[in-house]
């Protein structure tokens, strides 16, 4: 077996890695309502009947008939029940299902967020188990939850949606596209198939209108193609198997030094556009790349950093030859087009050196090959590359050609000394040895020069006549014939070996390097530590000056450097800046603010801009050479992933303290409310008895300021039980009038001088709530609208009904919030400095009313009035924990 037949390691890895492992197949959809659980469920049906162990670990069938009817003849597992902050919410049992093991699970919606207290935060991930379990799956996703498309989707559809899984997943399933027209899915909608009636309504406004479902099942039918081909080429290379295996089109463009490259990345761009193809711009490294200038290297970095820009993938191929570097990289990518230039050469040029296009149009079956010229040189000279002067020349070295005499004049010698012990032939053989050697040391030419050398010396040293160069046998020119045959055989493999062996060498040191740098990076715990190792390693590896610059509260600023005192004038820091906003490179040798003599990098982990790395020449050149664009990306990276094992670890640290404060905080809460409690109610006991039988007004001052404290150590006590979780939920149907009235009653004093203005419709429907929860979140906001109000004004109680439930308001008439910060009143202990809502209180009220409406299924907010004179508190009741009689309808 060749190396090419035989399949690289990583599919073996890959292979050994899905031993065991069940299979996934997921049913991808472009909206709800296209049938996704109902294929699902019949597919399943139809392994049941021929014999498979299936079971259903969860479904959700909306209602739908259709689909509540397939799972009548299947196994369903029960639901395990969840108690959260009261409400009994149901999911798959994950435990059950593995002590269960059937050959086949049916789990839908795999996007979705389980209940806290699950095993895991995620429905994929209790999918990932099942696999690992080596139980198969079977499940179902809309397009707009793979993780890729988040943002597209949003975009043109103006809903982002929040539960997602990662595009890992689909690369590991088996998907099935469930699909069918927009205007049969929006049929669906209005015949009441897909949502309610009254849901549907408010979905065909916005979500599935025609052109959003259009785009929709564009994306699931591209995102598709795209998994069935990169498993395709898993399957190819795994089994290394020869061919394009064009299941879709994938295209490489080569470019070089010359300057019609751009021109090349551009068609690229065209053409994979009109195709929906990817691509990648390729240059090869030979041993003539590192024969070129430094104006050359940045030519094609900045080609490469084009194509990084218009959205291609990059990659740069160490190869003897283009021909071969290119014939590799475009069997491993399974590319079905490839895009050259077309340099105009002269027939001279072509007959000695060949042409790289038509040796690639011959030896490339199946590939399709675009050839383009290349454009005309720039008026500035820089075209088509040429060599620098420093260059070696391509006749070799002059002490090659002198130490190729020596040695001929000592083999002349030797064999002169010898020639008397052998015979004619044998001398002649002693010749080889310097042509051997001048060929393999350097290079042709001077293995030609030894060649002719060595046949001069031995026809007028050894041949007869002697003493001239007249050869009296012809048998004898074999020889010479020999010797330059040598010469030249000997110094071509030489040259191909050398070749092969400093691509060898250059790998490993590479490799080298990146491991020491690896190896120095994770020893190190503090990122300063980190940000100065690597300035320090980066400046020695690539022989530059290294700066590295951090976002902080006051801008940018230097963090480390591998030089004393870097100086960034304005024109550099700009650059940078730029770099923080974009994520994109800039400053000398890219495409964005060129006439800084820095070049910026970002160092980025994911979304997230760690750091920005400044590289520089000492003598003003361009700092990166195209061949040293792999290795800095890789130390980058490297740079990147160290910042952020110390970011996570540090946050990891912050949270655990804030655990451990957030703890001590609870138990002393507990403990300080529980201890005041006891004496409270001695106090109120007898503040009562004594008003009784004493009236006086102190007395009650006594208990009026008694009763306010004992409320603020109920709220202590119940924002402790909020943030340990504790609330048991009694929920029952509640009038709102009678808890208006009942609240108003038990906060008269704190009303006081407050008319209420009570507008609560009579036929509103009840609300199942808490009824001591809810009384207490009734009482905090009176408290507040009557410690915040102007004297005298009235407060207003204001309760409607909307679309989508209900809202109850509670609003007073004065100086209202601070614009912008209308939130934070909700935060526990927070009060806004700078406002009249810092003068009192204690930042507890609002945030157990926050508590424990969500504790309900309810939210809260809070916003100042339309004429800015107050502010507006509303608890937002959503439609199902509404109470209607059967006979009512709801007219929206």
């Amino acid at each position: 077996m060749t190396q090419r037949d035989r399949p690289p390691p990583e599919a073996f890895l890959r292979a050994a890695a899905q031993e065991g492992r069940g299979k996934l197949k997921i049913f991808l959809g472009a909206a709800p309502g296209v049938g996704k659980t109902f294929e699902m469920l019949s597919q399943g049906m139809a392994r049941s009947k021929a014999g498979v162990d299936v079971i259903v670990g969860i479904v959700e069938t909306h209602g739908r008939t259709e689909t509540e009817a397939l799972t009548r003849g299947l196994e369903i597992l029960p639901r395990r029940a969840i108690d959260h902050q009261g409400h009994m919410l149901t999911e798959m049992d994950l435990d059950e299902l593995l002590a269960r093991r059937p050959q086949l699970a049916l789990v839908d919606e795999l996007a979705h967020t389980n209940a806290a207290g699950s095993r895991h935060p995620k429905r994929y991930q209790d999918v990932e188990e099942l696999l690992d379990a080596g139980i198969d799956v079977y499940s179902t996703v809309n397009i707009q939850h793979i993780e890729s498309l988040n943002d597209v989707v949003a975009s043109f559809t103006r809903v982002r949606v929040r539960e997602t899984v990662p595009d890992t997943i689909l690369d590991q399933a088996e998907i099935e596209v469930v699909d069918i027209p927009p205007a049969e899915l929006i049929e669906r909608l209005k015949e009441g198939k897909v949502y309610l009636p009254q849901e549907a309504t408010r979905a065909l406004g916005h979500f599935f209108s025609q052109s959003n479902l259009s785009a929709l099942r564009e994306l699931a039918l591209r995102r598709a193609a795209q998994a069935v081909d990169a498993q395709m080429l898993d399957h190819v290379r795994a089994n290394a198997l020869g061919g394009t295996w064009a299941g879709s089109e994938r295209i490489v463009v080569a470019v070089s030094e010359i300057a019609g490259s751009t021109g090349l990345v551009r068609a690229a761009k065209r053409i994979a556009d009109a195709l929906h193809a990817p691509w990648t711009a390729v240059h090869v490294e030979t041993a003539r790349t590192r024969q070129l200038g430094p104006d050359e290297h940045q030519r094609i970095a900045a080609v490469l950093a084009l194509a990084t820009q218009l959205g291609g993938q990059v990659a740069t191929v160490p190869a003897s030859t283009v021909t071969q570097g290119l014939k590799a990289f475009l069997l491993d990518a399974r590319a079905t087009q490839l895009i050259v230039g077309k340099s105009v050469r002269s027939r001279l040029f072509e007959m000695r050196h060949g042409s790289v296009v038509d040796r690639l149009v011959r030896e490339t079956p199946g590939v399709a090959v675009h050839v383009l010229p290349f454009e005309e040189e720039s008026p500035s000279g820089i075209g088509r590359a040429q060599l620098p002067s420093s260059t070696m020349s391509p006749w070799g070295a002059p002490s090659g050609y002198l130490w190729t005499f020596a040695w001929v004049v000592a083999v002349t010698l030797i064999g002169s000394g010898l020639f008397h012990i052998l015979d004619l032939g044998n001398v002649g053989m002693l010749y080889l040895v310097p042509v051997m050697a001048a060929a393999s040391l350097f290079g042709l030419r001077t293995g030609l020069f030894a060649g002719l050398a060595s046949s001069l010396a031995y026809n007028f040293f050894f041949l007869p006549p002697t003493g001239t160069l007249t050869i009296s046998n012809p048998e004898n020119i074999i020889s010479i014939f020999v010797l330059l045959g040598v010469a030249f055989v000997t110094s071509q493999l030489t040259s191909h070996v050398r070749v092969q062996a400093d691509l060898a060498a250059a790998s490993a040191r590479t490799n080298a390097a990146l491991a020491g740098y690896l190896r120095h990076l994770t020893s190190l715990k503090d990122p300063a530590e980190v940000a100065h190792a690597a300035c320090v390693e980066i400046a020695r590896l690539l022989s530059l000056r290294v700066v590295m610059l951090e976002q902080g509260s006051a801008g940018l600023s230097i963090k480390a450097s591998s030089h004393a005192g870097p100086n960034l004038e304005t024109m550099e820091m700009a650059a940078a800046q730029w770099v923080t906003d974009t994520g994109q490179p800039a400053g000398r040798g890219t495409g964005t603010l060129t006439a800084s003599d820095w070049r910026f990098q970002p160092v980025q982990a994911g979304d997230r801009i760690l750091a920005v790395l400044g590289l520089a020449q000492e003598d003003g050149r361009d700092p990166v050479r195209s061949d040293q664009l792999p290795l800095l990306g890789s130390l980058i990276d490297q740079t990147a992933l160290a910042l952020e094992r110390l970011r996570l670890e540090s946050e990891m640290r912050d949270i655990d303290a804030m655990q451990e404060r957030e703890r001590l905080r609870s138990a002393l809460l507990s403990s300080v409310s529980h201890d005041l409690r006891t004496p409270l109610t001695s106090v109120l006991a007898a503040a009562g008895e004594l008003r009784r039988k004493y009236p006086d007004p102190l007395l009650d001052t006594l208990e009026g300021e008694a009763t306010r404290l004992n409320r603020f150590v109920a709220n202590l006590l119940d924002m402790a039980r909020v943030e340990a979780g504790a609330l048991k939920l009694h929920l029952e149907p509640v009038d709102l009038t009678d808890a208006v009235s009942a609240a108003v009653h038990d906060t008269r004093r704190s009303l006081d001088g407050h008319p209420i203005e009570l507008n609560v419709a009579p036929d509103l429907p009840l609300v199942m709530v808490d009824p001591q929860l809810f009384h207490h979140c009734l009482l905090n906001l009176f408290d507040n609208a009557g410690r915040y109000g102007d004297p005298g004004t009235a407060i207003i109680v204001h309760a409607k009904r909307t679309i989508d439930g209900l809202v109850l308001s509670v609003i007073d008439c004065g100086m209202g919030l601070p614009a912008g910060r209308e939130a934070e009143v909700f935060e526990t202990f927070r009060r806004l400095e700078g406002s009249d809502r810092s003068a009192s209180g204690t930042g507890l009220g609002l945030a157990i009313v926050k508590g424990f409406a969500e504790a309900m299924g309810m939210t809260v907010k809070s916003q100042n009035r339309d004429d800015g004179h107050g502010a507006c508190f509303s608890i937002d009741f959503p439609e199902r924990l509404l109470v209607r009689p059967p006979e009512e309808t709801l007219d929206i």
